[in-house]
Formats: C-alpha cells, structure tokens, sequence
C-alpha cells in the first residue's frame, strides 16, 4: 500500500510515519515545511520524503493523490491563540487548502482519513459526545475561537458529502486531546502559542507560574499518543472495509482531567525530577488568569470534552492503556531532550 501524509512532520505525521515502518512494508510519501521531527527516517528506503508547502507544491501533491492509494491531509492550525489573533488564516489553510486535495481524491477514486476535531462537538451538552447522534454546538460570531471548529466540521460535512454523491471513500478520526513526545515545540511555548501541556512544560523549566485560564476547571479527556497511533492504525489497516464511510472518536475518557489537575500533576512530577534539582530551577507556582487577558477577546471555552469510543472498541476492540501520569512524564522528558539540544545549539552560536 502507498500512503500519502501531508503534514509528515506535525506531531501526528510523525508518530504515524514510526508506526508504519516499524510495523508495515507500505511504502509512504510525506510533506511537510520541515523535516526535523522524521530526521531518523529520512534513510528508510520505504519513507518518501521532500519539503514543501500545500499552498504552493500543487502539482506534486496532486501526483502524489494520483500515485496513491490513501491520503492523509494532516496540515493544519491547531493552537488556540491563533484561533483567536488570526481566524483567517485558520481558514484558509485547515478548510481551503485541505478542500482541494479532498477533491483530488475524489477525483482519483483515492481513500482519504480526514483528521476532524473534538473540537467540532463545540459546546454540546451531552455527558459523552457519539459521533453520529450528538449535536454540533457552536457560539456567537464575534467569538473568533469557534473558526476551527467550524472549519473542521464543514470539511467534515463536505467529505460526507462526497461520499453520498461520488463514491468517495472515507474515515473521519475526530482525536480527543492526544498528547505525547513531539506535540509542539518548546519554541512554541516560548512564543505564547503552543498547546496545555508544552507550555506548562516551558513554564516549569524556566521556573515561571502555570497560568490557570478562568481556574481551569475545564476537563479534558488526555489520550497518550501510542494508545492514539493503536487506533488510527487499525482505521488505517481497514480491515475488510470497516472503517469505511464512518466517523471514529479516538480518546481515552479514563484520563478524564482538569486543567488544574493537570498543572498539579505536572509540578509533582517535576519537583523531584532530575533536570530540575540538577539546575536548581525553582519550582513553578500555579496561578489563575482570565481568558481575556491570555487569549484575548474572541475566546471562549468549553467545560466539558468526554467523547464516546464505543464505535473504536466494538470494530477494533481499541481499548487505550496509557494513564494521565506515565502520559505526562513521557512527555516532560521528551521536551527535557529538546530543551538541552535547544541550550546546545544557542552554546554554538
């Protein structure tokens, strides 16, 4: 099987290129502005891989969608702030730029994995989002946030569409805040625009206060990105046509937590860490701060995010393993690594 990812590079191109050819004999072609993230691969005569942007690198990846047989369009805005600062640019690359390769692959009769978003379920007040019967809510206009949700959910919609009409085959993953090795990078963080869980990582090595946005008592439902890769494989492997035509939340709602609980665990963990004690970094304090003033107006937040997975389990018995605490950990001495090649490099200049 040929695969094409685009966004080979993002945090979950990355791990899915491992998973492939560790366990496969596919042959897979990548895209991405960078390489940084698929480095050790690079040599692996079944990984294809060459820089550029979906914006501009038109020709080869309509190739490419011709050339193979299932494509993954992972390119996109995936960072709250931005949501916010810069809604249409959201726009124009998670819905534009992804809507004409989706017509690619209708056009070329090509299997596409559309990576959705728990975000689409918005504000629905169900106890547990299911993929096919629980509402899509979203807020007002003048709350710019709601520009990825819905940029998600159209293209979601679009897809279906195209499966009703042409034929198209299709899976829609909808992931529910995977986490893991490779999320962002610190750099991110440093620039105020990365995602929970490397912020909290940047502040704590730099001994500066976890920032709770309004107390953060929203909860989350945090998936280790191995349990995550366990099920996008199986939809990816398909196996006698499960998973086609079908919307899949892939999460963990035993890693049910809130924000602030997050913030605690990951103070705990790094209180006795040894990077920590062996740079004396002082230890990180928690603090509360609006929304207004760390994302600006246009924000608005969700409590509530616990997706079903009775669809993963009972067509592919997923089942993740992974608790919220070995998930952390993992992730802490991940961006540890980073940060010390980081120190090493700035050593050189």
């Amino acid at each position: 099987m040929k695969i094409l990812i685009l966004g080979v590079n993002g945090f979950v191109g990355s791990h899915l290129v491992e998973r492939v050819l560790r366990e496969t004999s596919w042959e897979v072609y990548g895209m991405d502005l960078g390489s940084h993230k698929v480095a050790e691969f690079l040599d692996n005569p079944h990984f294809h891989f060459v820089e550029g942007d979906i914006s501009i690198s038109k020709e080869w990846i309509e190739y490419h969608v011709k050339k193979c047989d299932v494509v993954l369009p992972l390119v996109a805005i995936a960072t709250p702030k931005v949501y916010v600062t810069d809604p249409l640019r959201v726009f124009e690359l998670d819905f534009e730029e992804n809507l004409r390769i989706i017509r690619q692959c209708v056009k070329y009769k090509k299997r596409v994995i559309f990576p959705s978003t728990s975000e689409v379920y918005g504000m629905c007040p169900d106890t547990e989002f299911d993929e096919e019967t629980s509402c899509l809510v979203t807020g007002p206009i003048p709350m710019q946030r709601w520009i990825y949700s819905t940029s998600k959910q159209l293209l979601d919609r679009v897809i279906w569409g195209y499966g009703f009409r042409d034929g198209l085959k299709f899976t829609l993953v909808r992931p529910f805040n995977w986490m893991g090795p490779k999320l962002d990078s610190l750099n991110t963080a440093k620039e105020g625009s990365s995602r929970l869980v490397t912020q909290f990582a940047w502040n704590l090595f730099n001994g500066e206060p976890l920032k709770l946005v309004d107390g953060g008592s929203q909860r989350r439902c945090f998936c280790d990105v191995e349990d995550a890769m366990d099920g996008l494989m199986a939809v990816l492997r398909n196996e006698g046509g499960k998973a086609d035509g079908r919307i899949f939340n892939i999460g963990n709602p035993g890693n049910d937590h809130s924000v602030k609980d997050i913030a605690e665990m990951m103070v705990e963990i790094w209180k006795d860490h040894p990077f920590r004690l062996e740079r004396g970094t002082p230890l990180s304090e928690i603090v509360e701060e609006s929304s207004g003033t760390f994302y600006g107006k246009g924000y608005q937040d969700v409590l509530v995010r616990t997706p079903s997975i009775r669809r993963m389990e009972e067509t592919f018995g997923f089942k993740p393993k992974i608790g919220i605490k070995e998930a952390l950990r993992k992730s802490l001495d991940f961006f540890v690594e980073e940060h010390k090649a980081m120190e090493k490099i700035v050593e050189t200049e």
